[in-house]
């Protein structure tokens, strides 16, 4: 090997690189998802907090999906050589691969969400017993952390639309611990959106990302033991 290639070699996956490699993928992935939300993030931080706008939210929250799903797949499949960095164009191949599969059950679990979020707020004037709502808010518990993992499913792995929603619910019991992973990051993702705004969200994307891809190990490593060849 010649002196150049053995210091090119050196530049590329030594720690200091492998750390800089990291950063900027990082901060690649932020721009990118911030830039494929932007249709629904600009309206959706202009929208007053208030329940007859929950249809417009719904509608805001859709290119959230494939975004997040484009994400997932090029940290998950990040480059550590500061010389073969390439996350844009992974991001935007993984963005249009699963845009089809990914948008088959994150419309639902939006609109789902959504139908749910309105009832809730007119338990008042439709005079139903509280805990009505209190099985409303698991309903919804339930359905957002099963969009989650057909999220991280339909985002690393080919699988039909069916067979990534029976896959999400299974691992939701199998993996319990991927399951209180997402349910406290949903917390905390509201409870910055309560405090701050929906744009402090957006601009952490790539962090929550990362944590969600990170609390999903154990759901990934499963699929690939039991499910793929």
């Amino acid at each position: 090997m010649s002196d150049t290639a053995r210091a090119g070699r050196q530049v590329g996956e030594g720690p200091l690189s492998r750390a800089a490699a990291f950063v900027y993928t990082l901060l690649a992935v932020e721009l990118l998802v911030l830039v494929t939300t932007l249709p629904g993030l600009v309206p959706l931080v202009l929208l007053d907090r208030d329940a007859s706008n929950l249809p417009l939210v719904a509608t805001c929250l859709l290119p959230v999906g494939p975004a997040v799903s484009a994400a997932l797949y090029t940290l998950r499949h990040q480059r550590p050589d500061l010389t073969d960095l390439r996350p844009a164009g992974r991001f935007w191949r993984a963005y249009r691969n699963n845009l089809p599969g990914v948008l088959r059950f994150w419309v639902p679990t939006v609109l789902w969400l959504a139908i749910i979020a309105m009832n809730l707020a007119n338990l008042t004037a439709a005079a139903v017993p509280a805990w009505w709502g209190v099985l409303l808010v698991l309903v919804g518990v339930g359905v957002a952390l099963v969009g989650a993992n057909a999220l991280l499913v339909a985002s690393l792995f080919t699988f039909r639309t069916r067979d990534v929603l029976r896959l999400a619910l299974y691992f939701l019991v199998r993996t319990p611990s991927v399951t209180f992973g997402n349910l406290a990051l949903l917390a905390a993702a509201a409870g910055l959106t309560a405090v701050f705004s929906e744009a402090v969200l957006a601009l952490l994307g790539a962090v929550l990302v990362l944590a969600f891809l990170r609390v999903g190990e154990p759901m990934i490593r499963g699929i690939r033991k039991e499910f793929t060849a």
